[in-house]
Order: structure tokens, then sequence, then C-alpha cells
């Protein structure tokens, strides 16, 4: 009778394994892939939970460390939220080359078994959560260009709004099969101009918008923990993995590839940083080595997947190089009051990348400078004007800047009745 029972088991489970082998082999969906994609999603949820909030925090004033962590951390959730009621909708769905439509709104259909005509082999929901996790740290970025006097609320409604009419529509436009950005033949691998460049400008016009902080260039404003931006920046850098190789869709030699030339961007971006302060007559800096490995992570992230690991290199060392002139040198002369860079990284470092895929992509790429530079002349316009549009709206109707009063005490206390000891 035991025996019995054994065999009965085992040949229940040899059927499970059959249909489950049968569903695999209908919708193309392969285990490994499947896994590694969850793997990335979760290192890229920890690039903006915790490793963004960190980054940001330690480069603010004590007075306002929990306001900018709020910010990030309720970017974040906004962004998620959104992200599953419209944004992915529109993003991904339609046939439509310049707005996706709204068959995926809610994830309504969306079923266990199914894939994404954008990553075949994988289930749809993993594909879904993934650029979820681009969605959100993109509306993170913006929060360090706004630092230090933005009103909580009316920032969330802002972020809300950018993620529906600015992010996902030009995510559509690039990473959709039928995107009008792609099919011209622009590449952006894991988010040069989606994510980086738009992020960037919003930050951009967001500063203009607002105004300079209480104080600024009259007033030291030290960073309040640059041991927490060290830790921040470490989590990014290794979460940079998944954003990167994980745009590979999947656990196979490119993935490997890229993996490679993600970490080799970022510490050659470092030393380039580092080396431009000894140029002019600077110590290298926590902060420099920190905005450097930033800098390189930035530029590879449009080329990951068409470059050599040299070319990844030198790549990041001509964007660092451009970065470094605008945050330490021209920045200062604008008196652009781009609280953490996030203009002068991402959207600088996005914007040149974005263009030098065009000299440095491998043999049997094709890459046009032409389709570089329009894609890169399209999110800066599109994204300047729209987030222009909604900030200036937002703050006619709800107030976007803090009081000169609540700046000198802190938005810690401000805006959420809290203080850090």
């Amino acid at each position: 009778m035991k025996l019995f029972v054994i065999l009965l088991l085992t040949f229940a489970q040899c059927l499970a394994n059959q249909s489950t082998d049968q569903s695999l082999a209908q919708t193309s969906i392969i285990p490994a892939d499947t896994a590694w994609m969850m793997v990335s999603s979760a290192f890229v949820l920890m690039m903006s939970l915790p490793g963004i909030a960190l980054f940001y925090a330690g480069m603010t004033r004590k007075k306002n460390i929990l306001s900018v962590i709020m910010l990030n951390f309720g970017a974040i959730s906004v962004a998620s939220v959104l992200w599953i009621a419209c944004g992915y909708s529109i993003a991904f769905g339609g046939e439509n080359a310049f707005f996706g439509d709204f068959s995926k709104a809610f994830l309504s259909s969306l079923a266990v078994d199914m894939s994404s005509p954008a990553a075949p082999n994988i289930p749809e929901s993993v594909y879904i959560m993934f650029q979820m996790t681009f969605a959100m740290i993109s509306c993170a970025i913006i929060t360090g260009s706004v630092v230090e006097r933005v009103r909580f609320v009316p920032f969330m409604l802002f972020i809300a709004l950018w993620l529906v009419v600015v992010y996902a529509p030009t995510a559509h436009w690039v990473w959709s099969p039928v995107g009008f950005l792609a099919n011209d033949g622009v590449l952006d691998y894991a988010g040069g101009t989606v994510v980086h460049i738009n992020a960037g400008i919003a930050g951009l016009v967001g500063s203009l918008v607002l105004g300079a902080r209480v104080g600024y260039k009259k007033e030291a404003m030290p960073p309040h923990n640059l041991v927490l931006t060290m830790l921040g920046i470490s989590l990014l850098w290794v979460g940079w993995i998944g954003f990167n190789a994980g745009s590979a869709l999947g656990a196979n030699a490119q993935a490997g590839m890229v993996l490679l030339v993600t970490h080799a961007s970022a510490a050659s971006g470092a030393i380039t940083w580092l080396v431009c302060e000894r140029i002019f007559s600077q110590k290298p800096s926590a902060l420099g080595f920190c905005s450097g490995a930033l800098c390189g992570l930035v530029a590879i992230t449009p080329a990951a997947g068409y470059v050599s690991t040299l070319s990844a290199m030198f790549l990041a060392c001509i964007t660092c190089v451009c970065c470094f002139y605008f945050v330490a040198i021209l920045k200062p002369k604008l008196r652009l009051d781009d609280s953490l860079d996030a203009f002068g990284i991402h959207a600088i470092g996005g914007a040149i990348s974005g263009v030098l895929v065009a000299f440095f992509a491998k043999e049997g790429v094709e890459a046009s400078l032409e389709a570089q530079v329009i894609g890169v002349l399209v999110t800066i316009v599109y994204s300047g004007v729209l987030s222009w549009v909604l900030f200036f709206v937002i703050d006619k109707l709800f107030t976007l800047r803090a009081s000169s009063t609540d700046e000198r005490i802190g938005l810690d206390i401000s805006e959420h009745s809290e203080r850090l000891c």
C-alpha cells in the first residue's frame, strides 16, 4: 500500500511537470530568465529604497534630511501605484507609435503565465515590476534638484502627473516595439533618455520655477553626513547591475557583458572625477568620488549593450569630464541651484553619452548619429516643456515652495513635524 501511494504521487508529479512544461512551451517563458529578471528588479528597487534616498540625504543639511528621504519614498510610492493604474498601459500598450492605450489599465487582464511582446521569455508580471522600478527611480532622481525648499504634498502631485504625461509616453517612444523613436533607430539600452535626461531636465525646470534656496551662495550649506552618501552610491553601484544587465531581459551572454562594462564605467568615472579635482587644485574628495562613480554609471546606461569594455571606459571618462566642468565650474557662474546635481549629472551625462553611443558602438550595431541626436533633443524638449507646465500650474494652485521661515526652520519640522535627533 505504501509503495502504491509513492507510485501514485510520483505519477501525479510527472503529470504536473508535464503540464508546467507544456505551459512554459506555449508561452515561451524561460525559468532561468525569469529568475534573473526577478533578481534584477530587486536590485533596481534597492537603488531607490534605500540607495538614492541615502545618497541624497547625506548631501543635505541636518534640518532637511528626513524631508529628503520622505520626498524619495513618497515619489517611489506614488509612481508605483500609478504605474499599475495606467503608466504601464500607456508605455507598453496599444499599436500607436506616439502614445499607448488603456487596455492594460489596472492590469485587469493580466494572467499568471502571460508574457509581453517586449519581453517574451519572462512573465509579464515580472516585466511590469522591472519597468516599474525604472519609473520609480526616475521620479526619485527629480528630487535631487528641488530639495530643501519644495513642499511635500504639491510635489507628490507633480510626480503623479509627470509619470503619466511625461515618463510613460517617453518610455513608449523608446522601448515599446511600436514606438516612433525605436523605429527611427534610437538606441537607449537602459534609460539614458527615458530615465536620466527625462528626470534631469524635469529637475532643472523645477529648480528654476522654485528659485534658489534661502541663503544660496551667501551661507555655507555643507553636507550633513557624507558617510550616508557613500553608502548610497555603494547601493546604487551594485543595484545598477540590475538596471543595466537586467535590460538584457534574460540570463544570457549579453547580460554578462553588460555587467562587466557597467562596473568598468563606474570605476573609470570615479577615478576621472578625482583626477579633475586634482587638476583644478582641489583635494580628492569623498563627494567627488561618489559623483564620479554616479556619472560613470549614467554614462554607460544608454550604451551598455552596444559597446566594448574599453569603449565603455573611454565613454565614462569623456562624460565625466563634461559633467565635472558643468557642476564644478559652470554651475556656480550661472548661480543655478540644482541642489544635488540631478541635472548636472543625470541630464548632462545622459545627453552626452546618448549621442556618443553613435561613435563608440561595436561593429555590427547599427548606430546613427542623426537618430541619437534626435532622440536626445526630442526628450529634452518634451520633458522640458511639459515639466514646466506642470510645475507652473501646480505652483499657482497649491504653492510648491515652502516659505522662507519654514526653510530657515527646516522642512523636517515644517513639513513633517519631525526632526533628526
